[in-house]
């Protein structure tokens, strides 16, 4: 039985731009040939065109019975012509808060950033402020530091560093600083190798006072001069405060989704700039080109890179129809093969690679199988957090905890920092895995509520919809592209009103029946091409592995995938590199660029060293026996970086926390030892990252590369999980330290 009008009727209503309002349909709209900007050809001779899409014999779309003038838009004046004028009271009446809302939005922020525009402007750009300082050999040298508010913080540059507990300082050579009126002596030792190689190392220190004169008397012991370089910094409270509201700002951005995350990374970004200009801090555009991690963006544009030609074989058809059949078609274990592969993987190579290759796998196994992406991801990339956590390389807090100089000294070695966390990370894995079993309980959660044909068409209706509105009409080419894809939105349109109320029900295909099926229309595409690019894949892959161990490899990850690319390029013979450039997440790429600028940003405003000063101070002031202490330490710093890492990137935040770890231990009358509150940093800042969707690399990136395939997820769709599954983990994690490291004593490398 066909359709009622009205039926009809409510389906065009869903799939209507929303601001259209629904009217009986017009037999006189269309009626005359169609020309896109008079370009596109007429319905006559648009059968014999090129530029001809497959269409239904069976089919009647509304756009290709319509003509269009040269000045009119692609929507057309006929339909223009529908919208009466009640329709535009209504849609301008005060009753459309939803308008009123997104007005007031954009008000609100273009004032914002117009007034940050204007602050920037109006101040002058500051180069860093350092001077220039030797102190000869067992001299004693004082700077008079005028209009200096306390507490004050002191940055050093040159071959010294921090005495560790370990050594004995009467046979090292010092160099102690001290600020008059102040009991507090900043003690450092000065380091041969970097003398001898004219090195530096970066050191700081916060003294406490409150005088506003401040004299810093600098001491050697030493035959040598010790060349130096200084700069002072007031622990303004108010940048704290302030670098707190930009932070609030941008998430509120993100998490109501006012505007597109890449967009809040860019306000957030230039309102923390705008706040240090205010403070006569304002950073030269070489220094903010500096706070980007140009590693980290050379590493994705590589792998998206190769991840997009590497698409182009059929690969990721035909791995996802072998995944199937393995699973024997059953949802669970396939999850479950999904998540532990993504978790091994990530322990030993970097997670933002190992979702870079397992996304597009993981959408069109999804496909096969009619569940929603979106949750299968989300489990994914949670996953790859959890792995990359149990091994020195396989995040970059690990990396960064690992690499530090002073903590191989203390004997945090690759060894066993990942034999204590790989041990914790298993009993994570179980809970986690217990978790997402347990919220994931109804099956009608992971699958679509559609037939797999009508999720199909929805969501290629939906896909020719964004590539329309993605195109630009500049040219004649682009005028007919515009048009050939809104042509072809409609016949799919049409196409599911008629699926969705002539289909019946059918009788459920097996397990062999799917296979049949799905075998002719997932394989291999391009053979050579196959062999061509999994022969580079695993070179970088191996590459990327053997980095971390061998020393002599002056190569880092960026470097590697960007050669990987090249590489694969002249291999496959590129010659339309625009459809390659096109698959590149862009978007993706300068969110990170923003987001790197707006925590450094809120670095420089001190809001970070101000979290550690915070965590060493209570950990101070407990009134516990060594025991006690040692407890309260592990949950504070696993906690506060559980919490931090999920709003804040954890890397500036590891970078900050390991000079407060090391202050810690070598205090003596804490007598704190350094492993357990290392682990306890490590847990802490790698779980954290899955609390939200900005909280970890890997996060982002599956992010948008789902919104590339058309099944983006939002960052409350991403909280729902994350943060439950943040929590969790967080507590194991803490049981685990408490009994291996308050009451098993296992507090040594």
């Amino acid at each position: 039985m066909e359709p009622k009008n009205t039926d009809l009727q409510a389906l065009l209503h869903y799939n209507r731009p929303k601001s259209t309002p629904i009217e009986p349909a017009k037999p006189e709209v269309f009626h005359q040939p169609y020309r896109a900007a008079s370009v596109v050809p007429t319905m006559a001779n648009f059968a014999e065109s090129e530029f001809s899409a497959p269409r239904d014999a069976n089919e009647t779309t509304p756009l290709v019975n319509m003509e269009q003038s040269r000045a009119s838009s692609l929507l057309g004046d006929d339909m223009e012509e529908s919208i009466d004028l009640k329709s535009i009271k209504d849609y301008f009446s005060l009753r459309n808060y939803k308008m009123i809302l997104r007005h007031t939005k954009i008000g609100i922020l273009l004032c914002i950033a117009v007034a940050c525009c204007m602050i920037i402007m109006v101040n002058e750009e500051k180069e860093e402020d350092w001077h220039q300082l030797s102190v000869d050999n067992r001299a004693v040298k004082s700077l008079l530091i005028n209009d200096t508010d306390m507490p004050l913080r002191l940055f050093l540059r040159g071959p010294v560093r921090e005495a560790t507990r370990s050594q004995n300082v009467s046979q090292t050579k010092n160099l102690k600083i001290s600020i008059s009126t102040l009991q507090n002596t900043w003690e450092l030792i000065v380091d041969d190798d970097l003398v001898a190689n004219e090195g530096f190392l970066e050191s700081t220190h916060k003294f406490e006072g409150d005088t506003s004169d401040v004299t810093v008397t600098f001491q050697s012991d030493t035959d040598e001069s010790v060349p130096l370089l200084w700069k002072s910094l007031n622990a303004d409270s108010d940048k704290i405060i302030y670098a707190a509201l930009v932070l609030v700002f941008v998430y509120a951005l993100i998490v109501f989704e006012l505007v597109h995350r890449t967009l809040a990374a860019i306000l957030g970004s230039l309102s923390a700039i705008a706040v240090l200009a205010a403070y006569g801090e304002r950073p030269t555009i070489h220094t903010i080109i500096s706070w980007i991690d140009i590693e980290t963006l050379m590493l994705l544009f590589g792998m998206m890179v190769l991840v997009s030609i590497f698409s182009e074989t059929g690969f990721f058809d035909s791995f996802a129809l072998q995944a199937y059949k393995l699973a024997k078609g059953q949802v669970w274990p396939l999850i479950t093969i999904l998540c532990v592969f993504s978790a091994v993987v990530s322990a030993f190579l970097d997670n933002v690679t190992t979702v870079l290759l397992l996304t597009p796998v993981t959408i069109r196994l999804c496909e096969v199988l009619n569940l929603d992406p979106k949750n299968v991801l989300i489990a994914e990339v949670l996953f790859s957090n959890i792995g990359g956590t149990a091994t020195a390389i396989g995040d970059p807090p690990n990396v960064i905890i690992v690499s530090n100089s002073e903590m191989k000294e203390k004997g945090i070695g690759f060894a066993n920092f990942t034999g204590h966390m790989f041990v914790g990370i298993l009993m994570v894995s179980v809970a986690g895995y217990a978790l997402l079993r347990f919220y994931y309980r109804k099956m009608s959660s992971l699958t679509n509520k559609d037939p797999p044909e009508i999720a199909e068409l929805k969501h290629e209706i939906e896909l020719w919809k964004r590539a329309a509105a993605r195109v630009s009409i500049a040219t004649r080419e682009e005028s007919i592209m515009k048009a050939l894809f809104m042509q072809k939105a409609a016949q799919r349109e049409n196409a599911l009103i008629r699926k969705m109320y002539r289909q019946k029900r059918t009788e459920r295909k097996d397990f062999v029946q799917n296979v049949a099926e799905l075998e002719r229309k997932y394989y291999i595409t391009d053979q050579w091409l196959l062999v061509k690019t999994g022969l580079v894949l695993v070179a970088v892959i191996l590459v990327f592995f053997l980095h971390s161990f061998i020393d002599d490899m002056h190569i880092d990850l960026g470097w590697t995938a960007i050669m990987g690319a090249i590489v694969l390029m002249v291999l496959a013979d590129v010659h339309e590199l625009e459809s390659v450039l096109h698959k590149v997440e862009w978007a993706t790429l300068i969110f990170f660029a923003g987001l790197f600028v707006l925590m450094k940003a809120l670095d420089e405003l001190q809001l970070i060293s101000w979290i550690g000063d915070r965590i060493s101070d209570v950990i101070r002031d407990v009134d516990a026996d060594e025991k006690g202490k040692l407890a309260v330490a592990i949950l504070l710093i696993l906690w506060v970086s559980a919490i931090v890492s999920s709003f804040i990137d954890n890397i500036p935040y590891t970078t900050a926390m390991v000079p407060v770890l090391i202050q810690l231990s070598e205090d003596e009358s804490l007598r704190l030892q350094i492993l357990p509150l290392t682990l306890a940093l490590a847990f802490g800042a790698c779980l954290g990252g899955n609390g939200t969707l900005i909280g970890a690399s890997a996060n982002v990136v599956c992010a948008g590369i789902a919104e590339q395939h058309g099944y983006g997820f939002s960052f409350r769709e991403f909280f729902k999980v994350g943060f439950p599954m943040m929590l969790v983990t967080n507590v194991v994690a803490m049981v685990y330290l408490l009994l291996c490291h308050v009451a098993g004593d296992w507090n040594y490398p």
